[in-house]
């Protein structure tokens, strides 16, 4: 798979702009600023209904337009399609899929995929536990675009179930007579349940990822290994509480659970922490509270990886994602997003020679320098607004 055309109207830097693509790797080349992150940003918005770089879509209209308009040319084997998407921030976002209007912004999932590598990405394996919860969620949207619904329906759930206990707890706190919390036993059951669905998929999603991902890692640094992925669940009755009272243990992807065992094990661990969630006005279990813990070694990677380490990580990450989303029959774009002056000679090269084989390749860089000699290729000077083939 492979876009063929990128266009832009009124989207970041960009009051219109029109890019043809062809497969390989393209460069875009440019100093900080000019815009040429902008556009490979649009390209992963089309494969994920979000930014890398920032959580709202308002910062992605520009200064003075009330929308912005992505549309892209997208070619797989001897099909292709016309993919559009309208960001209207404060509004409905629109979407079109070969100028077809009656389609949602969900429906456009699946059309484009992408992996991303960007420097951000240290933060899989330095940052917080959502940094992780939002890498396996979107690579489990990537491999079956039903579950941008199951994710919505998830958080919608959990916004009116936490709602719930904030009024209950404020109540609480001012002396009131308590509320009736009745409907509690019914926003469990749908907690857990849909719950469930989003457990079951990230867990089946490890079990396939982690020797891909140790076999990533043994590319990247060689002899450095091995690294192992791990998930705690809040919900996992068997480790006891931690030090602020919620369950946590460990959840193996490689063991067999079904939905149904999920959903029960979700709805026993939110009856156990009932009366903390009342006191303190918050959902404590769910995926939403979960973790993936990424060991180097014995290890975990947070905290004792090294800096070297830690990139070798994060590529590990991304290179494992791209060989899975490949293996199940549609190639990803990898988008190399100033990834390069990151990294030292030895993971630069490396990391180039292992993307190279693949069917279309976007990179963004400050200076032609950066982009390693293997990663030949069409070339874009990207300055002020302009966007110009050399």
């Amino acid at each position: 798979m492979h876009v063929t055309h990128l266009s832009l109207a009124d989207f970041r830097s960009y009051a219109r702009v029109e890019v043809p693509l062809d497969p390989g790797v393209t460069s875009f080349v440019g100093a900080n600023g000019q815009g040429k992150t902008n556009l490979v940003e649009a390209v992963g918005y089309l494969a994920t209904l979000g930014s890398h770089r920032v959580s709202s879509d308002a910062p992605l209209v520009r200064m003075g337009a009330d929308r912005a308009v992505i549309r892209a040319a997208v070619t797989q084997g001897e099909r292709s399609q016309l993919v559009e998407l309208e960001l209207n921030p404060g509004r409905a976002n629109r979407a079109r899929i070969n100028r077809s209007s009656q389609v949602k912004p969900r429906d456009v999932l699946g059309i484009v995929r992408t992996v991303l590598f960007a420097p951000e990405d240290l933060a899989l394996v330095k940052g917080d536990p959502g940094e992780r919860r939002r890498f396996l969620d979107e690579l489990v949207t990537a491999r079956s675009p039903r579950m941008a619904g199951v994710r919505s329906d998830y958080d919608r759930v959990l916004r009116q179930r936490n709602t719930l206990l904030k009024s209950a707890a404020m109540a609480r706190r001012h002396g009131g007579r308590g509320m009736d919390l009745s409907t509690l036993d019914v926003w469990d059951q749908h907690l857990a349940r849909v719950g469930a669905e989003l457990l079951a998929q990230r867990l089946d999603l490890i079990a396939v990822l982690q020797p891909l991902t140790d076999k990533a890692y043994e590319q990247v640094a060689p002899g450095g290994g091995p690294v192992s992925l791990e998930y705690r669940s809040s919900a996992a009755r068997d480790s006891g509480r931690d030090a602020a009272g919620e369950l946590s243990g460990e959840v193996s992807g490689e063991t067999a659970h079904t939905r149904d065992e999920l959903y029960e094990q979700l709805l026993a661990a939110l009856v156990d922490v009932r009366k903390q969630e009342i006191e303190r006005g918050v959902t404590l279990v769910g995926p939403h509270r979960d973790e993936l813990v990424l060991r180097l070694g014995q290890l975990p990677a947070k905290g004792y990886a090294s800096h070297g380490e830690s990139w070798s990580y994060a590529l590990a990450l991304r290179l494992a994602s791209y060989d899975l989303l490949r293996a199940e029959g549609n190639e990803p774009v990898l988008v190399l997003d100033d990834v390069f002056a990151e990294l030292d000679a030895r993971r630069r090269e490396r990391l180039a020679e292992l993307v190279v084989p693949a069917e279309q390749v976007l990179v963004t860089a400050a200076v032609d320098d950066d982009v390693p000699g293997v990663l030949a290729g069409a070339r874009f000077m990207v300055a002020e607004g302009a966007v110009e083939r050399v």
